[in-house]
């Protein structure tokens, strides 16, 4: 079953606001059991601390050292035991310990009476989670619409159906995994280097320099691209939302603008993943991921047509000028997505 990733989209837009909003309901549904805890009327008094178990937990990111302590205390003459556990003050055994208790049930008690506040918090912090997740899923919605009217005003299709390759020029986009300054380039069917994504400058932290050449053309352009961010929120495929900054933006805002848009399908054409790459609604091209030497069938040892991940694409397009393709080339490449925007 194909999975058209206009679905797969909006699934990873609004993966926050899957989170947030039950994440929103759980923090009410808790304060209002807190708040259902009735402790107004909790005495207090003092017990002894009888016994202390000490132990790490190891459920958090950091470890955390708690106690266990368990102690006696008196009401209206007579002994009770009870035992706070997993608490993050350390006692000794005979030192006292303030104790809130029920006047209707002394075996019930507690070491504060901040339940209430605490249910308060909750049910605040569990509102604003749930509308901050509504509004983020409203905002991803409307994001979708927005292209899909940009895409119709410029008279194109939603849906854009790719070109017969035979109609089309087929181009290799390669990765330049040069060490310390790693970068693209295009070839046409004769091998010649037709475009390219040049590093000029490295950094680990700041943005990277690049220079995209058009050979053909003869034409330069300075860019600067950031490194890779991935979002994910559970770690589910359709949370997963890559990106990174070219030119100081969001590098899908920018490809958005030029009104590209890119389709796939989940399983596409196993092991290959096909990309249909529109603009405006009209086909710009077909870009399939590769193996790494697809294009020297003539060898043996490369005659093996199995993707190696990011950087390698065979391109089919009857475009003149290959910058918005190369551009959106290597956004796919350089995120970490398998479903694209």
């Amino acid at each position: 079953m194909n999975i058209e990733n206009k679905f797969a989209r909006f699934m990873r837009n609004t993966g926050p606001a899957r989170f947030l909003v039950p994440a929103g309901l759980i923090l009410i549904i808790f304060g209002i059991i807190l708040l259902g805890i009735k402790m107004d009327n909790y005495a207090e008094t003092v017990g002894k601390v009888t016994d202390v178990q000490q132990y790490i937990d190891h459920t958090g990111e950091d470890e955390q050292t708690l106690f266990d302590v368990s102690f006696d205390y008196t009401v209206e003459g007579i002994k009770y035991s009870g035992c706070f556990d997993g608490i993050g003050k350390s006692y000794n055994v005979g030192d006292e310990i303030k104790v809130f208790y029920d006047p209707e049930n002394p075996h019930k008690t507690t070491n504060s009476k901040g339940a209430g506040m605490i249910g308060l918090i909750a049910i605040g912090l569990g509102a604003l989670s749930a509308v901050g997740g509504v509004l983020l899923a409203v905002k991803a919605f409307r994001k979708s619409k927005e292209l899909d009217v940009q895409i119709k005003a410029a008279g194109g299709s939603l849906r854009v159906e790719p070109l017969p390759k035979s109609q089309l020029t087929e181009y290799y986009v390669s990765y330049d995994g040069q060490m310390l300054k790693p970068g693209y380039i295009v070839e046409d069917g004769a091998r010649n280097i037709v475009y390219e994504g040049k590093m000029e400058k490295n950094a680990l932290v700041r943005s990277r320099h690049f220079v995209f050449t058009d050979h053909r053309n003869s034409v330069t352009e300075e860019h600067e691209v950031g490194h890779t961010l991935t979002q994910s929120f559970n770690d589910e495929l359709f949370s997963a939302k890559s990106s990174f900054k070219f030119d100081g933006r969001n590098i899908w805002d920018v490809l958005h603008e030029r009104g590209i848009r890119i389709q796939t399908n989940m399983t596409s054409k196993f092991p290959n993943l096909v990309y249909t790459i529109g603009r405006n609604g009209r086909f710009m091209a077909t870009v399939e991921t590769s193996g790494k030497y697809v294009h020297e069938e003539d060898a043996a040892e490369h005659n093996l047509n199995i993707p190696v991940g990011r950087y390698y694409y065979r391109v089919w397009t009857n475009e003149t000028h290959l910058a918005d393709m190369f551009l959106t080339v290597f956004a796919i490449s350089e995120t970490e997505q398998t479903v694209v925007e």
